[in-house]
């Protein structure tokens, strides 16, 4: 026989060590078992495994009855483990990275737009009240640039012959 037809052969019988262990095989079975055990070592250590493994079993106390709703609640707990590993997804490190760089590049803007109103505030000159007076004066008429009033009084007296109040 070659190796694969020894391995399968073994996992067959693997199978009923417990069974041959404890006495349950029928006697066609629990012969052909023991004729395998006799020559194959390996089902021999398996054998050796499983009976360490039961007068280990029969040390321990047995363990309380977990109850009527224990297979309910271990089963909502893993939807629960299911769901949201499902929310995190592939895409859930991408998606925060992305709402860490658009916060940055907001911050950023906001900065960049407060330092130039307070540069631009600080390099423009500032007009004093007497050149923007005359200033709003000369616009306001254009068409007799000769004759700038000097007082209120003019004003009111250059809006009425020239009939600027129309307009």
């Amino acid at each position: 026989m070659n190796q694969e037809t020894d391995r399968t052969a073994c996992s067959a019988y693997e199978a009923k060590l417990e069974e041959y262990l404890s006495g349950q095989l029928s006697g066609a079975d629990a012969s052909e078992v023991a004729e395998h055990l006799r020559t194959c070592g390996a089902c021999n250590a398996a054998l050796e495994d499983a009976r360490a493994s039961v007068r280990l079993l029969s040390l321990a106390e047995a363990s309380p009855h977990p109850g009527p709703g224990f297979a309910r609640i271990v089963m909502a707990r893993i939807r629960t483990e299911l769901e949201a590993s499902r929310e995190k997804g592939l895409w859930q490190p991408f998606v925060s990275l992305a709402w860490r760089f658009a916060a940055t590049a907001a911050l950023g803007l906001v900065l960049m737009i407060t330092y130039g109103m307070v540069t631009s505030h600080q390099q423009a000159p500032r007009p004093n009240a007497s050149s923007m007076q005359s200033a709003e004066v000369r616009d306001f008429f254009t068409n007799d640039a000769d004759r700038v009033p000097a007082n209120r009084d003019d004003v009111l007296i250059m809006v009425a012959e020239d009939n600027h109040g129309n307009r």
